[in-house]
């Protein structure tokens, strides 16, 4: 197997390394080969499309199946590459986007002006996938996205960021469906020789590998290179020759396995992660766990403190949990990763006694609701939760769920003080908009509108014609139309369907017919069939002759989700039996080139989950750019953007479980949503053929949100109220030899002994003057005063946030704390309660005692 050419560790020499013998079938002395490489190895190029006809030069047929540039660089022969750089265009191609390429990675950006004094010197971003192309298939969905996408956006904006991920051998699963309408799951091997990858390789030439030492065995792990225009990302896998063959799996897909494989992946992913970083002398003041698939990172921050200082455990969490952000993406309990108790005291018990310096019970409390509880499985979320210093969800109806999914770690306190937060999540546009929306956009908002504020952009795109807008949506439209064909036709092709049937997929759809796209995993919570409820009223809805509509599907079931695979049959059989045959077709495995593909061209963008299940979603945001609408459930980020102006809402923005009847009531609302706006705004047509309705509909979608819900928005968001005061707060805990890590683990130290016995005495209540005065009675057996914080305290009304008054101690009694509050409400409605308190820590994050009046 021949592989690229190689990266070295920061500090040393970066020029290709053409000795080693895994290079010699490739043409690295050919200087024109070199430079191709070092633009092939860049994914930067997946969302700036300048240098496409380089690669289509070389092979387009091998370009246009993989868009993969080092898969098509790698299959070129010598003479061919000598013959192309001898062509004069080729040639100046060429050498202007290496000059953009330069340019891109030295150009101060956002990051460098609004931080230049910044104490953010780097952000490590953890994640258990990444989708960066299509051409390096580690991603399974939503969270690929979001992380691929983030990367991207902090290379463009130059936030300091490095990624750290895993290498699948096969990856996600890729999809077939079969001639009884069943998806098939397939695994093709991920070569890494083809993938746009580089070894890592240290100071001395040597290809960078790690140990970890677990009980009875080594797991060596092998690093790689990712350039993300600016940005690295590095991904670590198990399959190195020295592994035992077992070990050598541990990394062969994702999402796969049973709990053995998935605890081995996240100790993976978060030791290996965290180890990584220090072997290639990165220290990143903040470390980013995207999902808690990572947890085991704060861990290893911590334990790398320890050995460095010499502090006991607390103290080094308390020194680096400030710099830790956890980024939960999951709306339901059973969604975070769990295991069994004693499959981490197996793997883990050593590792804790011997590198944390704690007990194996202290480490299996820190991922248990209840710490105590020796029965309770270990919950990655919650060692998160325990090992950041802020805690986030991705938009902000999913930050109320959060608050109430982690209520219990946080036993006692009002659901609106759970410290969960919200950053919504956006798309990279660049990513996801085609060549002509590019080229719109440019016109009228500027070359670098994606990394301005939103209001800066936010009325540029108004200023287009509706004639402009209509002839591009067409435009775009006609171009999905001519792709699906021709990728269902290979479909069929591959699975032995008669030519005819062929043939007629080549003629299938109408570039004058609205067009509807759905494309999302096939999950029950995602309710994908929907708008299956009433077959025939479906139907009709497709086939009128005066205004007909056309429908692509596309989506996985995971191979283990029985039910969702039913989802699929259902959809598969209703094409194959009816009249809709014309009129609406399945694309079988969903992947970001086909993703681009649908959210470039479809009209309309069909988003059905049972609310509050969808944390955020993103692919409704991919159509904005491209002036596609969205009819979505009132659900995730659509419940913040949603107006009536810009598209169409479904359900009545409550929660009503998985209630059958609910969802009869939402098909019959989607139907006619269909029948009687959809569907009539699209057709109803001027003089000229315009949609006037429509395209201003359209043109408020583009103008108001596209910006919003970017992932240049969602960086500089995380950047400005996380990670600069994540890094300010890591520094000043670690400053001065961890003075203030020390002061905040004596505090916890006294707080877990003297907390319970602390207890409330009299409390006297008195009303003069239109204010109620507060006096109580606190032993607090043995705390300091100053340990503590009194409140008096009354839950909101009226959409108001609750009263929080602090008590003073009185002069006369040292243990008497007084506060007045206003009368206008009844005495009865207030309470006193004690909470902690410590002026470097954050409560209740660091903290979650709490002790109320009787």
């Amino acid at each position: 197997m021949s592989e690229p050419p190689a990266e070295r560790a920061p500090g040393a020499n970066h020029a290709p390394d053409t000795s080693h013998s895994h290079f010699r079938t490739l043409p690295v002395d050919v200087e024109a080969f070199r430079q191709l490489a070092e633009l092939a190895l860049d994914l930067r190029s997946t969302w700036n499309h300048a240098s496409d006809e380089l690669w289509r030069r070389i092979d387009p047929v091998l370009w246009d199946l993989t868009h993969n540039p080092w898969a098509v660089l790698r299959t070129a022969s010598r003479a061919q590459i000598e013959k192309l750089a001898a062509d004069p265009a080729f040639r100046a191609k060429l050498d202007e986007q290496r000059r953009t390429r330069h340019e891109a990675r030295h150009r101060p950006g956002w990051f460098q002006q609004a931080h230049a004094q910044s104490p953010l010197s780097r952000v490590a971003y953890f994640s258990m996938e990444f989708m960066l192309s299509e051409a390096l298939p580690i991603y399974s969905g939503g969270l690929g996205n979001v992380a691929g996408d983030q990367l991207k956006a902090a290379c463009d904006l130059g936030v300091p960021a490095v990624g750290v991920g895993l290498l699948y051998q096969q990856g996600y699963f890729r999809q077939v469906i079969d001639m009884n309408g069943s998806q098939q799951a397939m695994y093709p091997y991920n070569d890494p020789g083809q993938l746009p990858i580089a070894p890592c390789r240290g100071r001395n030439g040597e290809w960078l590998r790690l140990q970890l030492e677990l009980p009875g065995h080594t797991i060596w792990l092998r690093v790689w290179q990712v350039h993300v225009g600016r940005v690295k990302l590095y991904l670590l896998d198990t399959n190195d020759i020295a592994n035992y063959p077992a070990y050598r799996g541990i990394t062969s897909e994702l999402y796969g396995g049973g709990p053995y494989l998935r605890l081995m992946q996240e100790i993976v992913l978060g030791i290996g992660g965290w180890r990584l970083l220090e072997a290639l002398d990165l220290k990143p003041e903040v470390c980013h766990l995207n999902e808690g698939h990572a947890a085991f990172a704060v861990l290893e921050r911590a334990r790398s403190y320890r050995l460095a200082t010499g502090t006991p455990f607390d103290v080094a969490l308390a020194a680096t949990r400030a710099g830790n952000l956890f980024t939960t993406h999951t709306a339901v309990a059973a969604g975070f990763d769990r295991f069994a108790p004693e499959l981490v005291a197996t793997h883990l018990g050593e590792y804790a006694r011997t590198q944390l310096g704690i007990s194996v019970e202290s480490l299996l409390g820190m991922g248990r609701q209840n710490p105590q509880d020796a029965s309770e499985s270990f919950n990655m979320a919650y060692l998160a939760i325990r090992g950041s210093g802020a805690v986030n969800a991705v938009s902000r109806l999913h930050g109320f769920v959060s608050r109430e999914l982690f209520e219990s770690v946080f036993p006692r306190h009002p659901v609106d003080e759970v410290p969960v937060g919200y950053v919504t999540n956006g798309v990279h546009v660049p990513t996801w908009d085609g060549a002509e929306a590019d080229a719109l956009w440019t016109q009228y908002c500027g070359s670098q509108r994606w990394q301005t504020e939103a209001d800066a952009i936010d009325g540029g795109i108004r200023d287009a014609s509706d004639e402009v807008l209509w002839k591009f949506r067409a435009s775009a439209r006609k171009a999905l139309i001519e792709y699906a064909r021709e990728r269902l036709s290979r479909e069929l092709t591959a699975s032995g369907v008669p030519h005819e049937a062929v043939e007629n997929a080549k003629r299938m759809f109408d570039p004058d017919v609205l067009t509807l796209g759905f494309a999302r995993r096939f999950a029950t919570y995602k309710r994908p069939n929907l708008l299956l409820s009433d077959p025939q009223r479906l139907l009709r809805i497709l086939t009128n002759a005066q205004r007909p509509v056309q429908l692509m599907i596309a989506g996985k079931a995971h191979p283990a989700d029985e039910l969702g695979q039913a989802l699929i049959r259902q959809w598969v059989q209703f094409i194959r039996s009816t009249a809709a045959r014309q009129h609406v077709i399945f694309l079988s495995d969903y992947d970001m080139l086909l993703t681009e593909r649908l959210v470039q061209g479809a009209d309309v963008w069909l988003n059905t989950p049972r609310r509050p299940w969808e944390a955020s979603g993103t692919s409704g945001m991919k159509v904005l750019v491209n002036g596609g609408i969205n009819l979505s459930e009132l659900d995730g980020w659509w419940a913040e953007a949603y107006t009536p102006e810009v598209g169409w809402a479904l359900g009545d923005g409550r929660e009503h479980g998985d209630d059958p009847r609910w969802d009869a009531i939402e098909a019959e609302q989607l139907y006619q949503l269909l029948e009687r706006e959809v569907v009539p705004e699209f057709y109803d047509r001027d003089a000229d053929g315009i949609p006037r309705a429509w395209v201003k509909r359209m043109k408020e979608s583009m103008a108001q949100l596209t910006a919003r819900f970017s992932a240049s928005r969602t960086v500089r968001e995380y950047t400005d109220r996380y990670y600069v005061p994540a890094a300010k707060a890591f520094t000043a805990r670690t400053r001065d030899s961890g003075a203030c890590a020390e002061r905040i683990a004596a505090w916890r130290r006294e707080l877990a002994k003297n907390w319970s016995g602390m207890s409330f005495g009299e409390v006297k209540v008195t009303t003069d003057n239109g204010r109620h005065r507060f006096e109580a009675q606190l032993h607090l057996n043995g705390l300091a005063p100053e340990a503590v914080c009194v409140e008096i305290y009354a839950e909101g009304i009226g959409g108001q946030p609750p009263v929080r008054e602090e008590m003073r101690p009185t002069p006369q009694q040292e243990f008497v704390y007084s506060a007045q509050v206003s009368a206008a409400r009844p005495a009865s409605q207030y309470t006193v309660r004690v909470v902690p308190k410590q002026a470097d820590a954050v409560i209740p994050l660091e903290a979650p005692e709490i002790l109320w009046q009787h």
